[in-house]
């Protein structure tokens, strides 16, 4: 796991206008620092999207078509200890447009579902749902679990706290102040960068089998602090 810390803290004072009413550096009593930290951890759970699509000369048979294909998908995976759920349904029709007119060529239906899996299970589940009748993988994104990135978020948060504190602690400094404890406190946005891999594995041998090699996901975090100054 890497930890990150942002060095672009700003810093601002409680004084009104030092300069204007005179005053020299010990009047001023209060430094507000911005604090940042990014957190790398690797992924625990990967989120998969497959579909079934297909054509036929009328919305009736795509429809029915891709109804018995999502079936035998579904099946397969949920027999396999995986919670599926529908994500995406179209039925739509399908034009020519190479002709001065629009031609209307037939009908295309298509049915995703998602599950979720661990990151070294991931090449299997897709091998699974492609030999199960899945003719897209539309999506696997590694992310993290919700307890993981709560617990990344605290790190992260913490990290951000200590940020804070160098940035104020080196700007006293240079007015020969030091930091004493905290006034104030505000947590800003904080975000999960997952990492996402779009490109599935592809190799001539029909008997290799789907393999993906994700990056780290990050969690990011900011705060405002604002330290008594000494």
């Amino acid at each position: 796991m890497l930890v990150l810390a942002g060095c672009a803290g700003t810093t601002g004072s409680s004084a009104t206008d030092a300069a204007a009413t005179g005053a020299n550096a010990t009047d001023v009593n209060s430094i507000t620092a911005d604090g940042t930290a990014t957190v790398s951890a690797s992924p625990d759970l990967a989120e998969i999207t497959v579909a079934v699509e297909s054509t036929a000369d009328n919305a009736s048979a795509a429809r029915s078509q891709v109804a018995a294909d999502i079936e035998r998908l579904r099946e397969a995976l949920t027999d396999a200890g995986y919670e599926v759920r529908t994500v995406d349904f179209r039925l739509s029709p399908e034009y020519d447009h190479s002709r001065d007119e629009r031609e209307l060529v037939g009908y295309r239906a298509y049915h995703a579902l998602a599950f979720e899996t661990s990151p070294d299970d991931a090449g299997s589940a897709v091998d699974l749902a492609v030999d199960n009748g899945a003719t897209a993988v539309q999506d696997v994104r590694f992310t993290l679990s919700d307890e993981r990135r709560a617990e990344l978020r605290e790190e992260a948060l913490a990290a951000a706290v200590g940020d804070a504190r160098a940035t104020a602690e080196t700007t006293a400094g240079a007015a020969d102040r030091s930091v004493g404890t905290e006034l104030s406190m505000r947590v800003g946005s904080s975000a999960v960068s997952p990492y996402d891999s779009r490109v599935v594995y592809e190799t001539a041998d029909a008997g290799a089998s789907t393999s993906f090699d994700p990056g780290p996901v990050t969690v990011s975090a900011s705060v405002t602090v604002t330290y008594e100054l000494e």
